[in-house]
């Protein structure tokens, strides 16, 4: 472990190392550039993009293509380190070798942690972080044979990356189809053919009673009595927000840290952003806490700026996107699978706009294999309506 100063004080600290923390000090950049930062990771490796990892890098995309310039700007990077206690009172902070760092402003961008299977089991991979992508990159080069357990964004990109890559992929999860909390049924359905034509086995309405490990080989178990034998597990079970330290400090809560319109927490020298942050979006009229990288560079950019004394409303509706295999699409908004949608297909299930609606107003937009839309389908949704089903049709085009 690397030996430091057991007391620092930095004009700005930011506790996470992920990509709305280097978005944050390009933000402190643009207003100061010359106030101290200090930057504190759980993680080994400087900040880097995550979007990748189950995306380009299994399409030949360079590993050095995901690294950031975090520490070209000045910054000091504490890697491989434990945040344990803050101290509001104090402006402090502890990681979990008794290092104290001291701050005028404090970020937490601290991410959120993978939810885990009920029983604990050696060797499945939790899919999120750059080691996480290593470890399954190795056991492909080795392996045949791969179990995804999830139908959700990380589940569906991992079993389209490995099975382009040659793999025996089986994906198993408890709802009827592929995403079916986000996209419409149907399109949902289609999804599941979609990935049987490509190979992946579909288990629908299938609930994991456990998983075992007996050497190098994986059996799991089904609510139904189906046994799956496989050589690696991936858990795609989405991520609960890391609040602990907020928690701890009592900071307000609520699906994640609550901040107002300039990412200040209930203390107004804390800050909070990412996938972490609760915060409350204009357009939708309702508070929202998202996990996707568009939200991570807005969020995080605009979280430094206001610390350095630049404060701006956070008034951006994030988009965010996905590949499935040669499918793809950008989306803004809500997208809830309950919420009335209509279709506006070139080429059904190929290539067309949904409009997600509430109400009589746009309150989501999934561009399918549709691109250069995103800015209008924001304008779209801070319309206030109201729409029928056929004023949408051909509202927005396939193409810009």
């Amino acid at each position: 472990m690397t030996e430091y100063t057991r007391n620092v004080h930095f004009k700005y600290v930011i506790v996470g190392g992920g990509m709305t923390g280097d978005a944050a000090v390009h933000g402190i950049r643009e207003v100061d550039p010359e106030g101290t930062i200090g930057v504190i990771s759980a993680e080994p490796y400087t900040p880097y993009d995550r979007p990748p990892l189950s995306k380009g890098l299994w399409k030949d995309k360079p590993l050095e293509s995901v690294w950031r310039d975090t520490g070209s700007q000045g910054v000091e990077l504490r890697l491989g380190r434990q945040v344990r206690d803050l101290d509001p009172g104090t402006r402090r902070i502890t990681d979990h070798e008794e290092v104290e760092f001291t701050f005028d402003k404090l970020l937490l961008a601290t991410g959120g942690t993978p939810r885990r299977l009920g029983s604990e089991v050696e060797g499945v991979i939790y899919f999120r972080t750059v080691d996480d992508y290593f470890t399954l990159r190795r056991l492909a080069e080795e392996r045949q044979h791969f179990l995804i357990i999830g139908g959700g964004f990380i589940g569906s990109e991992i079993a389209a990356a490995l099975a382009m890559n040659g793999k025996r992929v089986t994906m198993v999860f408890p709802g009827e189809a592929i995403g079916d909390r986000v996209y419409p049924h149907d399109l949902a359905l289609f999804l599941n053919d979609f990935y049987r034509q490509k190979g992946v086995e579909i288990l629908p309405c299938e609930t994991v009673c456990s998983v075992e490990k007996a050497g190098d080989s994986f059996t799991l178990s089904t609510q139904s009595g189906r046994v799956i034998l496989a050589d690696g597990v991936v858990a795609g079970l989405g991520i609960a927000p890391n609040v602990d330290l907020a928690r701890g400090a009592n900071l307000m809560l609520d699906n994640g840290i609550v901040v107002d319109q300039f990412l200040r927490t209930s203390h107004p020298d804390i800050y909070a952003a990412g996938d972490v942050a609760n915060f409350y979006n204009p357009a939708l009229d309702r508070r929202l806490r998202v996990e996707h990288e568009d939200n991570a560079n807005m969020m995080g950019k605009m979280a430094g700026r206001s610390m350095a004394g630049a404060p701006e409303s956070y008034d951006h509706l994030p988009f965010f996107y996905s590949d499935l295999f040669e499918l793809g699409y950008e989306a803004v908004g809500d997208l809830d699978a309950r919420l009335e949608t209509v279709a506006d297909w070139k080429e059904p299930f190929r290539e067309g706009v949904v409009y997600y609606l509430r109400e009589g107003r746009v309150r989501g937009v999934l561009l399918w294999n549709v691109w250069g839309q995103v800015e209008a389908a924001r304008r779209l949704i801070a319309e206030p309506g109201p729409f029928r089903p056929e004023d949408l049709k051909g509202r927005l085009p396939a193409s810009s």
